[in-house]
């Protein structure tokens, strides 16, 4: 490597390069937090608040429940829950007692869950009510012994407990009373006085913690095993970077546990920064402005389309002064849609400016983060956390290319992952050692380094189109066409071509209001003529009311690319 290879140390503000990391787990980390801060609030669910004191109690009762059904070091536990109070307990208690969680979206099919299930060879699950169906249709093909089931209304203060039963009367689960292996998390709670003995095993740094779920670089659902120091090293990092980040302030962790973003960003970092998390099992877009009024939030941490639905919300002028700090990442965040959002947070009162940010779960889910006031170009996604270096070499290669050189953005650092789950072809594919024997992550992604060390983001490379052996990037057309003031949101997708291969299909959602017109769509047509090379330029454009999205708010590029496919 370059000798001047962190070029964008010149950019820290008060942050250091360098930092120390706890050589223990995760939840010894939270208990160091706990003892300094006892009587800060650790995270607020539905109004009911719950100081760092009593957090690491309820923690410490999860533990030895646990280890009354039989979990201890190295067992592995499936955690298939939103983001409540009891899930969250669960994962900092399958730590404690020296065991690893196995996180699975509570949508997630049956056969993705059974597998899941197998993959680890899981013992335990503990899963959401709505979602035991699916649980109990797969139990005869694990190695299952009990499931928990939990319901978001667990951890509610009686008079909204009442009124969560009331309004979901008809929506009531109905569990099985006659099959012992399923216990209801107050059954499974109340066994905690059972447990006498030790419940803690000491865990190392390096040791495996979690596993997430990605579609990996190369596209196909893998199991990415994160370890203790993976997620401690997130949190000490992202501290440093964002001054924000101080004990009594508060976050409105809307991002799900199951996901690497929301784990590791929106709840172990504030966690480890004596912050509040406010909890949210379920994310509503028509009802956030008025979450946001009722929570008062100091800190916003989303991808961009949260940041969406946050231009719908009709607040008042000062709705939002309490918003010191606004993070966005999980996805491209184009430069119209930051400026949009910068001008509706300072037209309702926050000082703050959408900071976007870069990661993806293979190296924990964030590893550069723009700096306050900086604008960039379209694509820039900040400069690199502490101890964490980038390159960005000639795809398919070792090679490092020169500045504002495009290829294939490289990462290496305490956050790159351990490997992908049972998979160590893949594994060697995406994690290379170079000459400098650094174990660098191939991150499958597009991009290059300017001159001061800004990393700019260009595209997933696994969505490049090439057509007539042309490469198109289809997130710059995206940004281009949403510089229209009429656009909300735009997906472009490769559709085949007869003799080029492939050519741009831009799919168009306009903001609430406006209505498609042949002014419009010729208006957004020329405004990529004006900014796109003509080879590039759409062959289509398609409007509708919505864009698919994943289970984690993402556009659904998979799932547009196979409805086009199908209409061939």
């Amino acid at each position: 490597m370059r000798k001047d290879n962190r070029l964008w140390l010149n950019q820290y503000k008060n942050a250091r390069a360098n930092l120390e990391y706890p050589q223990g787990s995760m939840v010894e980390a939270l208990i160091d937090v706990a003892s300094t801060y006892p009587e800060f609030y650790a995270y607020e669910y539905f109004g009911k608040k719950v100081t760092y004191r009593q957090f690491i109690k309820q923690i410490e009762a999860v533990a030895k429940c646990l280890k009354n059904y039989g979990i201890g070091q190295d067992d592995v536990v499936t955690v298939c829950m939103p983001s409540t109070p009891e899930a969250i307990c669960c994962v900092y208690a399958i730590n404690l007692v020296g065991a690893v969680s196995n996180m699975v979206h509570p949508l997630a099919s049956e056969q993705e869950l059974e597998d899941a299930i197998n993959e680890t060879d899981s013992k335990l699950l503990i899963i959401l009510d709505v979602s035991l169906y699916k649980a109990l249709n797969i139990k005869q093909n694990t190695k299952l012994y009990k499931i928990i089931v939990a319901s978001p209304d667990s951890s509610l203060p009686p008079l909204k407990h009442y009124l969560y039963k009331v309004s979901n009367y008809k929506k009531r689960v109905k569990i099985p009373t006659n099959d012992e292996d399923i216990v209801l998390w107050q059954q499974f709670i109340s066994t905690v006085d059972n447990f006498m003995g030790n419940y803690f095993t000491p865990k190392r740094a390096d040791d495996l913690a979690v596993i997430l779920y990605s579609g990996g670089t190369t596209g196909s659902p893998k199991g990415i095993m994160l370890s203790n120091m993976n997620f401690n090293a997130l949190a000490l990092e992202a501290h440093e970077m964002i001054e924000q980040t101080i004990p009594g302030n508060s976050v409105l962790s809307l991002l799900p546990i199951f996901h690497g973003f929301g784990l590791a960003v929106s709840i172990h970092t504030p966690l480890l920064c004596g912050m509040k998390c406010i909890f949210l099992p379920k994310f509503n877009a028509k009802k956030f402005g008025d979450i946001i009024r009722k929570t008062r939030p100091n800190f916003l941490v989303g991808v961009p389309t949260l940041y969406e639905a946050l231009l719908n919300q009709k607040l008042k002028k000062n709705d939002l002064n309490c918003i010191d700090a606004v993070i966005s990442g999980g996805d491209v965040l184009s430069i119209e849609l930051k400026k949009k959002v910068d001008n509706y947070l300072h037209e309702h009162g926050s000082r703050a400016s959408i900071r976007p940010g870069y990661g993806l779960t293979e190296a924990t889910a964030a590893t550069c983060l723009t700096n306050e006031g900086v604008e960039g170009i379209d694509g820039t996604i900040g400069i690199p956390f502490p101890d964490t270096y980038f390159k960005i070499v000639k795809i398919g290669t070792k090679e490092q290319v020169d500045f504002n050189e495009d290829g294939e953005i490289c990462i290496s650092g305490p956050t790159t992952m351990l490997g992908y789950l049972n998979n160590e072809l893949e594994t060697s594919k995406v994690l290379q050692k170079h000459k400098d024997r650094k174990v660098w992550l191939h991150t499958g992604d597009i991009g290059c380094m300017q001159e001061d060390g800004t990393i700019v983001f260009k595209q997933r490379l696994k969505r490049m189109i090439v057509s007539s052996g042309y490469n198109i990037y289809p997130s710059y057309i995206e940004n281009i066409i949403c510089s229209h003031p009429a656009v909300l949101r735009c997906a472009v997708i490769g559709i085949p071509h007869s003799y080029k291969g492939e050519v741009a299909k831009a799919i168009i959602v306009l903001k609430d209001g406006v209505n498609e017109s042949n002014k419009i769509k010729k208006e957004i047509q020329e405004i990529c003529i004006k900014n796109i090379s003509k080879f590039s330029l759409p062959y289509e454009y398609e409007f509708r009311k919505e864009l698919p999205t994943t289970k984690v708010g993402k556009i659904d590029i998979a799932k547009l690319e196979k409805e086009a496919s199908n209409h061939e």
